[in-house]
Parts: C-alpha cells; structure tokens; sequence
C-alpha cells in the first residue's frame, strides 16, 4: 500500500547525490510527518522533518532493525563508488550492506522498499532504440559498478518471493547530475586534483566521438520526484528514469560549440586503462567499457504509472553540471563538499 499521510519514510544513502535531493523533497511534503536519514557522518544540514543516523552499511554493528521499525518505507540510496582498484570494499558497502537493508525492512516489517538500482544493472543492448523494464539485467560482469547493481536485481527477486508483503519498487535511473553533486563527481570519477576551471568547452581542440558512447541523463532532483511519486501510488516493480535528448557527440559537440571528431574505441580505452593503471584517474577501464555497451531506455512506464515527467532536459542538466564543476559547487554534507581546485 501507499504511505498515508504522518507517515515516518526512512532514506540510506541521505547525504549524497540523489539523497540530498531526495530528503528535501520528502521534507517539503505536507503528507510526510517525518524523515531519518542514514549516512556514515550526520551532516550540518537540518531540513524541516529530519532527524539523522550515523549508519555505516559496510558494518554489522549498526542496527538496523531499530532504525526501520514504524517506518512506512524505506528509500534504500546507499552506494559507494570508490576504491575502484579494490572492489571488494564495495562489494561490502554496495551488496552486502544491502542485502542487510533488505532483511532487515522485512524483520521490521517495513511495507514498502524503493531501492535504487540503476541503468548499468542491464545487460548490453541498443543505442539506436530504448528498451523497457523487461530487457534482462545481468548487467556488465567486468564492471563492479554494473555487476554489483545486477546482484541485487537477483537479490531483490528471492526477496520478494519470500516476503510478497513487502511492496517493492526500483528505480532504474540513467546518469544522474546537478550542480551541488559537480565536486563530488568530480572527486568520484575525474579524480581530487582535476582541476575544475578547466572544464571549460574554449580549453577543448576537439570533442572525442568515440562510438557506443551514446547515454541517458538525468537531473537528480528529477529522480526524487519519482521516488516521492512512488512512495505516494501502489506501483510495483521497475521504472527507468531519463532525461531527453540522448547524451552524444553531436548534442555535446552544440552544447559546447567544439567539433566532434572520431576517436577509436580502442585508443580511447587505452587512454583511460593507462590514467587508471597509474592512479590517475578513479574511473576505471571497465566501467568506461560498460558505458559503451549500456542501452537507452524508454521511460513510458514511469510517465504512465507514476505521472513522472523531468523539468529538466539532458542538455539543461550537464550545462549545470558543468557550471557546478567550474565554481567547485557543492552541499552541507562531507560527500557533496564543495571543493575548487586550481
């Protein structure tokens, strides 16, 4: 069933990215009475209606039956994406601490799981088409990112199985952006010391057209509005999460007025697999292989069900991503610092 109103929603994951947006958004709901958030670190930022949980999901020392009991839901958003050289870390945050998640909402009989998983759980598919909810999701199973997300869609499956009570809702979105998360990003997958003033399009000579890569997008305050649509409907199983247009060369190339020009596949991985091999750069080869092959997805679903549509196009998100990476834009949490270098 749908949460009522004076409903207590509970949110992993809350200082980051799509967590940040997500608790405001929660707050901002006359028909929540309240939220908690988890994070590893309690953050200086109080929303109206939040209280905090020092929560390590890597740790089996937090209870967390205790902080689910008398929740409506549970907005599961928790994800580590560093240290990609050594994936059994993540492993332990990202599939363990989630399978921790997911026992205990039903031993605190929790009637509601949104969990995020995401596009890189589906397997390798079209870039000329999208595909819907049902194309299989074994993900990319060199990439821990994807391997990792395509675990617990199997995960989620035995889940429901054994415990039909709980209504279970994931959010497949595509690549998510806005401005207060332009640090962290950075920091995630450019690296700490990549300068942030020089994203800029007049410092490029050419935009690489490398091909395959062709991606959605998506606002993270976008994806919040689906998860609060979620938390307030009936809905069950996955809803994929994009924005318009699909992210390419050609879009990128006049959004920033810089000439694509092609680029071999193979010449680019080697770029990436050498900055990766000598610590250079925290986005690993593997990933930027999965990239290639992931397929774009159509968002009919969650438009139909859940009456979700994006206030922001793909173009409208990355021209504020990029301005956020330029300023070292950044939030009151210590993941979405913000932090201008050079």
């Amino acid at each position: 069933m749908s949460t009522s109103t004076g409903s207590r929603i509970v949110v992993t994951g809350a200082t980051g990215n799509v967590g940040t947006s997500v608790v405001r958004l929660l707050s901002e709901d006359p028909e929540i009475g309240s939220v908690r958030g988890l994070a590893r670190r309690i953050p200086d930022w109080s929303p109206a209606k939040t209280d905090w949980s020092a929560v390590d999901l890597a740790s089996d020392q937090s209870d967390l039956v205790k902080e689910f009991e008398g929740a409506a839901a549970v907005v599961h958003l928790a994800w580590a994406f560093q240290p990609t050289h050594d994936p059994a870390v993540t492993w332990r945050t990202n599939v363990l601490g989630s399978i921790r998640v997911f026992e205990a909402v039903a031993s605190a009989g929790v009637p509601t799981l949104v969990h995020a998983s995401s596009v890189g759980a589906y397997s390798p598919g079209p870039k000329a088409h999208t595909v819907d909810g049902s194309w299989p999701t074994h993900g990319w199973p060199d990439a821990a990112y994807c391997r990792e997300k395509a675990y617990l869609e199997r995960a989620l499956d035995t889940f429901e199985r054994d415990h039909p009570d709980v209504r279970v809702v994931r959010m497949r979105p595509a690549f998510l952006f806005k401005r207060e998360s332009a640090s962290e990003q950075r920091r995630i997958f450019g690296g700490r010391f990549l300068p942030g003033p020089l994203a800029r399009p007049e410092l490029l000579p050419f935009l690489p057209d490398i091909p395959g890569l062709r991606v959605q997008a998506l606002h993270s305050d976008d994806a919040a509005k689906a998860y609060r649509l979620a938390l307030r409907s009936d809905v069950h199983g996955a809803f994929n999460l994009a924005g318009d247009p699909p992210v390419d060369a050609e879009m990128l190339g006049q959004m920033l007025g810089t000439r694509p020009v092609r680029l071999p596949r193979t010449a680019a991985r080697s770029a990436v697999a050498a900055a990766w091999g000598l610590r250079l750069l925290p986005a690993s080869p593997h990933l930027f292989d999965a990239v290639l092959r992931l397929p774009l997805m159509d968002c009919t679903r969650a438009r139909t069900e859940l009456g979700w549509r994006p206030d922001h196009t793909a173009t409208e998100v990355l021209e504020e991503f990029l301005h956020g990476v330029q300023q070292g834009a950044g939030a009151r949490t210590e993941p979405m610092r913000g932090h201008k270098v050079g």
